[in-house]
């Protein structure tokens, strides 16, 4: 068998619960830390649990799953409310960016918190070894 860091951490990470950690924007493996320093800058480590967390490579795929989302929530509303004549159609020209970029603003951080989280529960990118476990 491989050789593997004698604090290597070989039980199974919940998919699931760590998805829902990370789109709460919190630590994928205590839940209680906060994941970004800001907006979307990723912290080095937890600031509870002290897991690394800089080993992430989220790269531009919340970007893109954020952009895909919208479009795919967006497009279908603004050509019913179109077809059916609800709104003036100058309205379309206000309402519509608006929507797109609160659903961006809003969506974009969770993402980037359920990749991350994402890489970590499937040891990806430097995640393959936990910290020890302390005792707490």
């Amino acid at each position: 068998m491989k050789d593997m860091p004698e604090h290597s951490d070989l039980a199974p990470r919940p998919l699931g619960a760590a998805l829902a950690k990370g789109w709460r924007r919190r630590c994928p493996r205590c839940g209680g830390g906060q994941l970004f320093d800001g907006y979307l800058a990723v912290r080095d480590n937890c600031d509870i649990c002290g897991e690394a967390l800089y080993h992430h490579r989220a790269d531009d795929a919340p970007s893109w799953l954020t952009i895909l989302v919208t479009g795919h929530l967006v497009a279908p509303l603004m050509i019913i409310a179109y077809q059916l004549n609800v709104l003036p159609d100058w309205s379309h020209a206000v309402i519509w960016p608006v929507v797109a970029l609160t659903l961006v603003i809003v969506l974009l951080p969770r993402v980037k918190g359920g990749i991350v989280a994402f890489q970590w529960a499937n040891r990806m990118h430097g995640f393959e070894t936990a910290l020890p476990d302390t005792g707490s």
